[in-house]
């Protein structure tokens, strides 16, 4: 029934409430469907989330995004969502947190801004400059999104399950691991982060011209937010090791930020980006990794 990555992704993330859920989703999509009033079509390409366009009663189109309810990937990026308040990300419509229900704005046309890159990445870049700037604001007391700083833990346990020189370079993983801590340490400002903001996570939209999708939903440093633009996009025939200086004296100046603290977050975050990736059991290096070796010369 359900795309046989879609059910080893969900399984790997989340054990027997994963396959739990997977065995319930039919019967709660008819639930949320029928409560909400919704005409449901056929899901999009399916990762993590059961996604799918929809129609609400008055004919509004929407997007109705299910996942399992115990995640709390999906509580930090209702929370994102709720604050943004459409400014500058698609709208959150409503939420069901028991069945780990959202139901969000369509954003249409919704062609990607990665449509931008190739000829005109200096315009794209501006998009992504004005959107941090508009998303990026102090976090109300009690915000239920995730602290930035946990990501810390995310190096020691690589560290942790490869006591030797691979697969990524230990000296890259322990640099960005002693610098992610020292970014975060000397942050000026805290404020509710996308977290993984990049060009696919940015669609060309009729109510604003671009809106941002699938906050993560962090609380943190905001030169944290440039890492992922820098090593993205990361499947395509884009020259980003040949975008790098440009984009990074773009970020430097459009945010106001020194630059080499643009570099630092780049590389800790390219980093980041192959630890995580080198969880799975089909770990190869990438996009991210040649990043990370070309930032490291500059690094202070």
């Amino acid at each position: 029934m359900f795309p046989a990555a879609f059910t080893r992704n969900v399984a790997a993330a989340w054990g027997e409430a994963g396959r739990d859920w997977l065995a319930g989703l039919p019967a709660t999509l008819d639930a949320v469907a029928r409560d909400w009033r919704l005409t449901v079509g056929a899901p999009y390409e399916l990762s993590f989330n059961w996604v799918a366009p929809a129609r609400r009663a008055d004919g509004t189109p929407a997007v109705l995004k299910l996942g399992v309810p115990s995640a709390a990937d999906q509580s930090h990026e209702a929370a994102a969502l709720s604050l943004f308040a459409g400014a500058g990300a698609a709208a959150l419509l409503d939420r069901d947190e028991d069945r780990g229900a959202l139901l969000l704005e369509r954003v249409e046309p919704g062609h990607t801004l990665r449509t931008l890159v190739a000829e005109h990445d200096e315009r794209a870049t501006a998009v992504l400059i004005d959107t941090m700037r508009r998303l990026h604001r102090p976090a109300p007391p009690g915000l239920a999104c995730a602290e930035l700083t946990s990501y810390r833990d995310d190096f020691a346990a690589h560290l942790r399950r490869f006591p030797g020189d691979g697969p990524i370079p230990r000296r890259l993983v322990e640099r960005a691991a002693g610098l992610f801590d020292e970014l975060c340490a000397s942050a000026e400002r805290r404020v509710v982060l996308h977290g993984d903001l990049h060009h696919e996570n940015v669609l060309a939209g009729t109510r604003e011209p671009w809106l941002a999708i699938d906050p993560h939903g962090l609380l943190g440093d905001p030169g944290y937010e440039v890492g992922a633009v820098l090593y993205n996009p990361f499947d395509g025939d884009e020259p980003v090791l040949d975008l790098l200086p440009a984009r990074i004296e773009q970020f430097a100046d459009g945010l106001d930020m020194p630059i080499e603290r643009v570099v630092a977050w780049g590389f800790v975050q390219a980093v980041l980006s192959e630890v995580w990736d080198a969880q799975g059991d089909d770990w190869a290096p990438g996009q991210a990794l040649d990043v990370a070796l070309s930032l490291q010369p500059r690094l202070s």
